[in-house]
């Protein structure tokens, strides 16, 4: 447990010395140097109208690790000039929160508010959550908690009921980029030092970080201060120096350049191709170089159906299983669902029927869209549609023997037309038997 006051020089929100951690020496001081978060702070968004009208709730920050919490929580306690306690959930206890908050209580006397800053909110048991209760029902304290745990359920109802969730987001590649540069060029990092590395290592440090900006800034420093000293005091980060910070080889990607498509494009046509070594080599390297899983995931829910189809209805499944593991356990222990999902759709059987189906038939809706909708499978909701005889013939299919009708469903210059052609490959040759027999009969 800390406390700080904002008002002391001494104090955390002084520039930290030369050997803090870079990733503490950036931290933010105002809104104007946060980066991300942008639907909470951004301009007009409803935290920054908080802030600026000075009328700061108890509140929750629910995110992953490295995304501002702290840094935020900070912030708001500069401005609204509140004392600034630092609760950790791991080694703080309800002795602690009892005597900070007997002296919030002295300072709300002399109009001196408390913000009071828990980190890890989860990890206190109920005990000691209940113990902030009364005083933040009487606004001794603003209540700040971050969690990487859903609040719902990790967070008593009676606290959870007085405080604000805000949900923080993961930081995109592009918000670590901005944040590794302004480290670049800021004081506090090395905008003293002359740091020379190839032009995309920022990026391939923010893509490593997964969202997590102080990884990002920990990658950062542990590359410059590893880098090679030169003669003129200047420093050289070399590949090779940032693939051992990284712990791996920096692959050459860009997700939204040529390669991503050349990659994806190697992924769909080695899986067309029913060739799994080839299918996972492509996939390893996607998902190695930093791409969104989810996006590969959703690949292969379209392959699924695009060239397999009903040759294999289980096809579909397991993509879509394979998307759901991404979304829910994600990198690094969705690749062997992917693996998985991408060796299933290289062996199983193959049709593109589906897909010669819808496009073949939207080329005819495109050009047709005048046709009307036969009368005998229109709806007759009303007394004036009756009296048009919408409806008149339809005949409900499972009152029949055949479960089928004699009716023509088409429109009556397209009546003929025929969009899904089957193959005999797989499960798709039961289709076509049946196909073939309810076409005879309609006849």
């Amino acid at each position: 447990m800390q406390q700080l006051s904002l008002f002391d020089s001494s104090n955390e929100y002084s520039l930290s010395p030369a050997t803090a951690p870079l990733a503490d020496r950036m931290r933010p001081q105002s809104l104007a140097d946060y980066v991300g978060q942008t639907h909470l702070c951004g301009n007009g968004r409803i935290l920054r109208q908080m802030l600026e009208k000075d009328q700061v709730c108890s509140m929750i920050f629910w995110g992953p690790p490295g995304v501002g919490k702290t840094t935020l929580a900070r912030i708001i306690a500069g401005m609204t000039k509140s004392d600034f306690v630092n609760f950790s959930a791991v080694t703080s206890g309800i002795k602690e929160i009892r005597e900070i908050m007997k002296q919030a209580e002295e300072n709300r006397a002399y109009g001196i508010r408390t913000l009071v800053f828990v980190d890890e909110i989860h990890r206190f048991n109920k005990a000691q959550q209940d113990a902030f209760l009364p005083y933040v029902e009487r606004g001794s304290i603003t209540l700040i908690g971050a969690t990487t745990e859903n609040p719902s359920f990790e967070i008593n109802a009676a606290l959870l009921s007085r405080c604000k969730v805000f949900v923080l987001k993961e930081l995109t590649k592009e918000d670590l980029t901005q944040m590794l540069r302004r480290a670049m060029t800021d004081k506090r990092g090395f905008g003293n030092t002359t740091v020379r590395m190839e032009e995309n290592t920022l990026s391939v440090i923010a893509a490593f970080a997964n969202g997590d900006a102080r990884m990002a800034l920990n990658t950062l420093e542990m590359a410059v201060l590893n880098g090679e000293i030169c003669p003129d005091g200047s420093i050289t980060v070399s590949r090779e120096t940032l693939e051992q910070c990284l712990g791996k080889k920096t692959l050459l990607y860009d997700k939204k350049g040529e390669e991503h498509y050349n990659l994806i494009s190697a992924l769909h046509k080695s899986m067309r191709n029913s060739d799994p070594d080839a299918a996972v080599y492509w996939l390893a390297r996607m998902l190695e170089s930093g791409e969104d899983p989810l996006f590969i995931a959703r690949r292969l829910i379209r392959f699924a159906s695009e060239d397999i189809g009903l040759a294999d209805n289980q096809a579909l499944q397991t993509a879509v299983a394979a998307y759901h593991a991404c979304h829910d356990i994600g990198m690094p222990e969705c690749n062997l669902s992917l693996t998985q999902a991408v060796v299933y759709l290289c062996l199983a059987p193959r049709s593109n029927a589906l897909y010669r189906a819808y496009e073949t038939a939207k080329a005819d809706a495109l050009t047709r869209l005048s046709e009307p909708v036969p009368l005998v499978i229109r709806n007759a909701p009303t007394q004036l549609t009756d009296e048009l005889h919408y409806g008149e013939g339809y005949v409900y299919a499972h009152d029949t023997a055949e479960k089928m009708a004699r009716m023509t469903c088409l429109p009556e210059s397209l009546k003929d037309r025929r969009y899904y052609l089957p193959t005999e490959e797989g499960a798709e040759g039961l289709m076509k038997e049946r196909l073939e027999k309810s076409r005879a009969f309609r006849l």
